[in-house]
């Protein structure tokens, strides 16, 4: 009997096979689930996959319990070879392998495309992948990127009162998350990443959206704000309720100072994201800007590197300042050049 999004997402398989990974006829896509996440959307891209003239496998397993490295001895031995050995990794996992020594392994041997759709539901997906418009969203993002390129030094507050400043490295990329069709690591389209210059960051950052750290620092949508204050790229206080409690307790005990530092900066320009406390969608909120702290991956070419585990806040009505020019206020797009692109996304 047909269930609830078939054909809808049956369109979002197609969209993440053949638009976003460009899967090749004959090559291997791995699919990995954990058993605490809706299947369905990783069935339908395995059909699509199929459809493809792929080699399908759907790994479905057990949840583990946290994020990044410490889920390496949580993994079967099967899944962290199958992992690197693949040609295309598509993770739908709630709590994510990203940033496990697998996932490492796969993002830098040169040909693994890994595309990052962590707990997406049937619901999510079709909102946040079926139903865009992929060659307007990408026009839109290239127009972010190119803007962003050219700042050097970056403001951005919220009205809940984010104040932080920070420069950026011209020899630094500025990711653009939409297409997944080159080796190395991609996530889920509407997000604009970069890591600025470590020691320049200083300030306050305050989450209001909500906060991601896998197991007990998964807080979700956050019913008190968490302050961070910055000196150079580093955490030196945490401020707030017991969401805040709770984030300095987690932070102490992985026992790794490295979980202090910031890690990465992001903008949220999903069209159909919402805030539902599943961290792959808040941070794609149209007009939010998101801060990673422990774990940069290799990409960002950054200097804080490799670090216990991973977690991300989200910081929702972001006003940005591109040297002296304003890109977003509280959440609006007010830039001349992305103004007319942003209305073509219906923003």
């Amino acid at each position: 009997m047909p269930d609830i999004y078939d054909l809808e997402l049956a369109r979002a398989g197609r969209v993440i096979i053949d638009d976003l990974c460009r899967v090749w006829e004959g090559e291997s896509v791995l699919i990995t689930i954990d058993s605490c996440t809706d299947c369905k959307p990783a069935e339908e891209t395995a059909k699509a996959a199929e459809a493809a003239g792929a080699r399908v496998i759907m790994a479905w397993h057990s949840t583990p319990m946290g994020y990044g490295k410490v889920t390496d001895s949580m993994l079967p031995e099967p899944l962290k070879e199958a992992i690197p050995a693949a040609d295309v990794w598509i993770e739908f996992n709630t709590q994510w392998l990203l940033y496990s020594t697998p996932w490492t392994k796969a993002v830098s041997n040169g040909r693994t495309r890994y595309l990052f759709l962590g707990g997406l539901d049937r619901e999510r997906i079709v909102r946040c992948i079926g139903r865009i418009n992929i060659n307007k969203q990408e026009a839109f993002q290239n127009k972010v990127v190119e803007l962003t390129r050219k700042a050097k030094k970056m403001r951005i507050t919220t009205p809940k009162g984010t104040d932080i400043s920070f420069e950026n490295s011209p020899d630094r990329p500025v990711f653009s998350e939409l297409r997944a069709d080159t080796p190395g690591a991609h996530f889920l389209l509407g997000q604009i990443a970069w890591a600025p210059v470590e020691d320049s960051i200083n300030g306050k950052i305050v989450f209001d959206g909500s906060f991601s750290g896998g197991g007990e620092a998964e807080l979700g949508i956050l019913a008190h704000p968490i302050e961070l204050i910055i000196k150079q790229g580093r955490i030196v206080a945490i401020n707030g309720d017991e969401e805040a409690r709770k984030l300095e307790r987690w932070l102490e005990k992985l026992d790794d100072p490295k979980m202090f530092n910031l890690a990465h900066v992001c903008y949220g320009f999903n069209p159909g994201a919402q805030l539902t406390g599943l961290c792959t969608e808040d941070e794609r909120v149209w007009g939010a800007t998101e801060w990673g702290i422990g774990f940069q991956g290799a990409y960002f070419k950054g200097t804080q590197g490799e670090a216990a585990s991973h977690a991300d806040g989200v910081c929702l009505n972001s006003s940005v300042w591109l040297d002296q020019e304003m890109l977003l206020d509280e959440g609006v797009v007010v830039h001349h050049e992305l103004l007319p692109l942003a209305r073509e996304l219906g923003k």
